[in-house]
């Protein structure tokens, strides 16, 4: 990738990130309460849906440049050895590249995301607390595991949830790119086609990654560390399988939606900046 490539990629991720976070933020709010325990309204309903925005913006440019910085690049670099590995089909070779990429993308991503989500979705569901005091609650380390623990609590299952889920969207979002371009025999789609293909893929990716996610927020919240298959099982005991799709109707919607303004916003930067 060379540098304009690469300041491309930073300020169109920027811009991408923080616009989805401001737009759809309240949306992000009903799910945390949705799927936190206790229920929705024990967690604050429909008061206070800005509570946490703090975090979230302070977060989103960074972590969404780290990730297109590292898919952008990872796609220039890894098409030849895919290409190499699986000759027999290009589509095949694309759609490895992609999903490769996309997960390098979202592992740096989550360097700046995951502590960022702590705080913001424990304040999400504090009546009082500030993103601050919630931060400040955190380097207190009361329960004693450490300041890192805390700020990282969720890590790994956020890992398992964002890489199923970048491995649907982005492999979807590029086949239906190319797919209308071709449609249309141009070389790439508009920025407002790219938007609705942000749109269908996110959707898609984030129903099938909805239980991923219920576990994330549920880690996230816990006061100390659980392992991930003895949450899942006490859960499921406690309060049945349905439990696992909490959230899912705004989850679809929001990352629907967040997904063509997210992609929308990055096309459009990109474009004008290439």
């Amino acid at each position: 990738m060379d540098r304009a490539s690469f300041i491309s990629s930073l300020l169109a991720g920027a811009a991408a990130g923080t616009s989805t976070d401001l737009v759809f933020f309240p949306i992000d709010t009903l799910k945390t309460r949705l799927q936190a325990a206790g229920g929705f309204f024990a967690n604050g309903g429909y008061h206070g849906v800005y509570r946490g925005l703090g975090s979230a913006v302070v977060a989103s440019a960074p972590s969404a440049s780290l990730f297109f910085v590292s898919y952008d690049s990872m796609k220039t670099y890894s098409r030849p050895v895919f290409s190499k590995l699986i000759s027999s089909s290009d589509q095949m070779a694309e759609t490895a590249t992609h999903m490769f990429s996309s997960s390098a993308g979202e592992i740096a991503a989550c360097m700046v995301r995951v502590p960022a989500e702590v705080i913001k979705q424990r304040t999400q569901t504090h009546k009082s607390d500030s993103s601050w005091q919630t931060f400040k609650k955190l380097l207190k380390n009361d329960n004693g595991e450490g300041i890192r623990r805390n700020l990282y609590r969720g890590w790994s299952t956020t890992i398992m949830r964002e890489i199923p889920f970048t491995c649907i969207q982005f492999p979807l979002y590029e086949y239906l790119k190319k797919r209308w371009a071709q449609v249309g025999n141009r070389e790439q789609v508009a920025p407002w086609q790219g938007s609705f293909c942000g749109c269908l893929a996110g959707g898609v990716a984030a129903a099938t990654t909805t239980p991923l996610d219920v576990l994330k927020t549920r880690l996230m919240l816990s006061k100390t560390s659980v392992p991930v298959l003895h949450l899942a099982r006490t859960i499921y005991a406690k309060e049945g399988w349905q439990v696992f799709f909490s959230g899912v109707g705004p989850r679809t919607i929001w990352i629907s939606a967040g997904g063509a303004i997210f992609l929308g916003v990055y096309e459009t930067i990109h474009s004008i900046l290439s």
